[in-house]
């Protein structure tokens, strides 16, 4: 490194903060702290969270004896930006407004540049974010959905599906910029994605129910069968209907559990229904893999999945048989998050990538 010291990574979730400490890229400290549910609820808005979460990061690098006058910077969980191509951002006034005011959207991942920040600003050193879920490398030719005034946004588990290509990369020996690779996050979200020359060309947004079903997500649905659905329900109520098919939707709504415990369990005792709607859904991330094939025109270096594999390994054995014919099957379990926003910060403080400076969008 051209700096001695250690890089703090902060990821922000919905109940708790996870933090990292790496040396270079030796992994010194992680700690998960958990929030009360009871003490967020008492803020109004998701900002207002950001001194309590910043004194909880303090209170815990205290108690643990790390010494942050040894941290030569500060990267944070990217959030809902304006669409952005991948690399590492500088954190900087245009990035915090868009942030603050929840320009492109309220989710617990903008916290994470606003911690960075000013935890950041308190040690006189940078904040950083490394490839936000707003990643678009899209081509153009994938944005098309079919009717001009809609069209598909990027938005994904980016910073694992890029860590994954890399990791990828060093185990078939290549350069990752030279590899086409499609890759499978799966967790609570599955998102699916084509690799060219080191872009992610085409994803399924999951955020926005493009894809399979999840563990509570409707996926990809019929269109007309959808709006039939809603006139039955009587409701034009937007949130709600978007919480039924993104909260209550997929295997949720199947199974009546979100628990792979209980899945698991149903599944070694041979139930029958359970077998079906678990291959049900390994058919449908198959489709997508193979879709995703077209897009690199068959020509595939590798399929690589990715994210919490051991809760969901009945899943991806029942996939892998549907794809192994197109490239090799590799399998990293674990998000990678914190590695790979590590790695993000470590190319820039060694000179082998830029920083990016992230611009605000212009007013029409």
């Amino acid at each position: 490194m051209n700096q001695r010291g250690s890089i703090l990574v902060i990821y922000p979730d919905l109940y708790f903060t996870t933090i990292g400490v790496f040396e270079g890229n030796h992994l010194l400290y992680q700690q998960k702290i958990s929030h009360n549910e009871d003490e967020l609820h008492r803020f109004e808005q998701l900002m207002e969270q950001v001194p309590y979460r910043k004194q909880a990061i303090f209170e815990q690098l205290d108690l643990d004896g790390m010494n942050t006058s040894r941290f030569i910077s500060v990267c944070g969980r990217g959030g809902l930006l304006r669409p952005i191509s991948g690399g590492t951002y500088k954190v900087n006034n245009a990035m915090l407004y868009d942030l603050k005011t929840n320009a492109y959207g309220e989710h617990v991942s903008n916290l994470g540049a606003v911690l960075a920040h000013e935890i950041a600003e308190n040690l006189n050193i940078q904040a950083y974010i490394v490839d936000p879920p707003v990643v678009d490398e899209l081509q153009t030719i994938a944005k098309y959905t079919g009717i001009p005034e809609i069209e598909r946004a990027s938005i994904f588990h980016s910073l694992n599906h890029r860590h994954a290509g890399r990791i990828a990369a060093k185990q078939i020996g290549s350069a990752y910029h030279s590899l086409k690779l499609i890759s499978i996050h799966i967790a609570r979200g599955i998102t699916i994605a084509s690799h060219h020359s080191g872009k992610i060309i085409d994803v399924t947004n999951g955020v926005d129910g493009e894809g399979p079903f999840t563990i509570d997500r409707s996926g990809s649905i019929p269109l007309k069968g959808f709006l039939t659905y809603l006139s039955e329900q009587y409701t034009t109520d937007e949130d709600f209907l978007w919480n039924h098919v993104q909260q209550d939707g997929g295997i949720k709504a199947y199974l009546h559990t979100e628990d792979p415990s209980i899945i698991r369990s149903r599944l070694t005792k041979g139930d029958q229904y359970t077998k079906e709607v678990i291959e049900a859904q390994a058919y449908q991330i198959a489709k997508e893999i193979g879709a995703m094939s077209t897009v690199l025109h068959g020509e595939v270096d590798g399929i690589v999945f990715t994210g919490k594999i051991n809760e969901n390994d009945f899943v991806i054995d029942a996939v892998i048989p549907r794809v192994n014919w197109i490239a090799d099957v590799m399998v990293f379990p674990g998000k990678n998050d914190l590695e790979a926003m590590n790695e993000g910060v470590l190319e820039v403080l060694n000179n082998t990538q830029k920083e990016k400076i992230y611009v605000a969008e212009e007013a029409n």
